[in-house]
């Protein structure tokens, strides 16, 4: 199984905002990007690793700055750091504004991916390799991210555990 570059697993896809993509403040409906960036970052996955893939977890979505239709909205993403069967990508979300040219990272968020095998089964993945100075911090932070998702997973495990569902009819 060979590593991979992370400039392998990129993918970028930009579009324009139109009516029904915004809430009602006018802005970029969130949860319409976290959609797209699902979707795109799904892409880097299976690039990576010529698998299936299913999203495991989705964190650190930060919304740092509103997105309106006088803006195109570009998604980056690629695989940052792999473990056994999972694959952890980076979503930047870039809006420019058509008319003045201005950019601006308006999101970040880390997605990750687990691979699966023709029985969907976790399968291992082949390592990544850092190239640029911005994937050598991404992926040197990597592990720590890792790590606290699994804690954090524990964790909404024990809270499922106590948590009712309610039938709305009731």
């Amino acid at each position: 199984m060979e590593a991979k570059t992370c400039n392998e697993t990129r993918v970028v896809r930009t579009s324009r905002i139109f009516p029904n993509d915004v809430n009602n403040h006018n802005t970029l409906f969130g949860g319409k990007l976290i959609s797209d960036i699902d979707m795109i970052a799904s892409i880097s996955a299976v690039r990576h690793c010529r698998a299936e893939c299913v999203t495991a977890s989705i964190d650190s979505v930060d919304f740092l700055s509103p997105i309106t239709p006088k803006d195109s909205v570009c998604i980056e993403t690629f695989v940052t750091y792999t473990g056994n069967s999972s694959i952890e990508i980076i979503a930047k979300v870039i809006a420019e504004n058509l008319m003045s040219g201005d950019r601006k990272i308006a999101a970040t968020a880390f997605l990750t991916f687990v691979a699966l095998d023709e029985n969907g089964k976790p399968t291992k993945v082949p390592a990544i390799i850092p190239e640029t100075d911005e994937e050598k911090k991404l992926f040197e932070t990597g592990k720590e991210r890792a790590e606290k998702r699994k804690e954090h997973r524990k964790s909404s495990k024990e809270l499922a555990r106590i948590l009712t569902m309610h039938k709305p009819w009731e």
